[in-house]
């Protein structure tokens, strides 16, 4: 197979041209907004939902929809969702409105033309979208208005911050603050800058903790993402991480934010240098960062994006306080089973003997770390637990690592009934079964991954 080369940025075309592109990102964290849910578990019956409204790596004319139940695994939901009556439609931000309905705010032109107006589109259910209008952004002598995003601040108000350029330097975007003037989202405030962030820096995203607004922002000189911080949403901004302060590497752009159902933040961002798109994890409120890694099946093909969480009905029900046994949902003659402290899945009949099946009876309770996860303890009392990717059962110890590593969040399987348990402090791996081990495995995208990850929690053996 011919790879091809990385398709580059409207950053990279424009600098072919003396140029340098620009979105701007920002996200906050109050109800309706992306990314805003309480960071827990799901419970029993629901689902979190986190959707994606990329525009295409091959076609800046529409908008493909994902979800994904874990922020990781994301999975076509409708293809071409929306094409807009005229123009282009590129870096996409998605809210979910007080109103109930999702909107969609873009940019409007591709990078080669001028573009003075941002896209707007309502939708009911996400995946059909209709077209609202298209808002002229009014700046003196403007040249380029991209990539708005939609913010929600503690007091409810939704802005949409836009980075804008004007012709007398058409390449050194500015990030602006719009402010809705009425809840219909069809009027808004006169632009207001950002302060503090500085010149020639884009893709401008935010979220609010407490009272700071904590931004991440790209250094179109560098092209490293910056971080700062700034006690009001209009700045000024500190910018205190510079360079390659989070091991993302360069050329990457269009970051974006996100709270798991553990309590960490996960930024999304476009590596157009390479082709990919990556995610990356924060425990510590954005202090150190997880090895970045490229998402499955999105990949190479989505660009710029933001995302909406939402808890949803309809998830995998796990009765807790009761014994199971965990049958393969693709290989349904096998189960959980101890053997030497570690996990396999042998056949288990009724002519089993009785030590096989008492190895093979689990009582779920609420998860150590989060009640609205999953433990699994077996007779003696030990927990089944991930350690060096494999399955074991363990005496408690009391640690918090003990407890991280013996939580599993229920995931709907690929079965009826079934679940896929995702490790709680390892977000994205599942405990799969390989050559009929039980291991902790990082979801790949593929429909095996989620058959081999599906398990049944049925009657137990004894």
């Amino acid at each position: 197979m011919t790879s091809r080369p990385p398709t580059p940025s409207r950053r990279a075309l424009l600098r072919a041209t003396a140029a340098l592109p620009l979105s701007a990102l920002v996200l906050g964290e109050s109800p309706g907004l992306l990314g805003t849910a309480l960071a827990a578990a799901p419970p029993s019956g629901s689902a979190t939902r986190y959707t994606i409204v990329p525009f295409l790596d091959s076609d800046d004319g529409t908008v493909d929809v994902y979800q994904s139940d874990d922020a990781t695994d994301f999975r076509l939901a409708k293809a071409s969702a929306y094409t807009p009556p005229s123009n282009r439609i590129r870096d996409t931000s998605v809210l979910k409105h007080t109103d109930g309905y999702y909107y969609l705010t873009y940019t409007t032109h591709t990078w080669q033309d001028v573009s003075t107006t941002i896209g707007f589109a309502r939708s009911a259910d996400r995946l059909n979208w209709t077209f609202l209008y298209d808002h002229p952004v009014p700046i003196a002598n403007l040249s380029r208005a991209w990539a708005p995003e939609w913010f929600v601040d503690a007091d409810g108000s939704v802005n949409v911050i836009v980075s804008c350029s004007t012709a007398d330097n058409e390449w050194i975007f500015t990030p602006y603050l719009l402010r809705a003037a009425d809840s219909t989202l069809t009027a808004w405030s006169s632009p207001v800058a950002l302060s503090g962030i500085g010149a020639n820096h884009i893709d401008t995203f935010i979220v609010r903790l407490g009272s700071t607004y904590h931004a991440f922002t790209k250094n179109e000189t560098t092209k490293y993402i910056e971080y700062g911080t700034a006690s009001r949403l209009t700045g000024p901004y500190t910018i205190s991480r510079t360079g390659d302060w989070a091991g993302w590497g360069s050329y990457r752009e269009g970051p974006a934010l996100v709270q798991l159902d553990n309590g960490a933040w996960r930024l999304f961002f476009d590596g157009y240098g390479d082709g990919s798109y990556y995610y990356s994890d924060s425990y510590d409120t954005f202090a150190t960062w997880s090895a970045p890694r490229a998402l499955p099946v999105v990949s190479g093909t989505a660009r710029h994006f933001t995302v909406v969480k939402e808890t949803v009905t309809g998830g995998v029900s796990v009765t807790k306080n009761v014994t199971r046994s965990l049958r393969s949902a693709n290989y349904p003659t096998r189960y959980w089973r101890t053997q030497s402290s570690l996990v396999d899945l042998p056949v288990v009949t009724g002519s089993s003997a009785t030590a096989v099946k008492q190895a093979a009876t689990f009582t779920v309770v609420p998860g150590l770390a989060d009640p609205g996860g999953c433990s699994f303890r077996d007779a003696a009392g030990n927990y089944l637990r991930h350690y060096s990717f494999r399955a074991r059962l363990d005496p408690q110890d009391g640690s918090s690592t003990f407890a991280r590593d013996a939580t599993f969040i229920a995931r709907t399987g690929t079965a009826s009934g079934s679940a896929r348990f995702e490790s709680y402090n390892y977000p994205g791996h599942y405990l799969r079964h390989y050559d009929y081990q039980l291991r902790l495995e990082r979801a790949d995208g593929t429909d095996l991954c989620r058959q081999d990850s599906s398990f049944l929690p049925v009657t137990p053996w004894v």
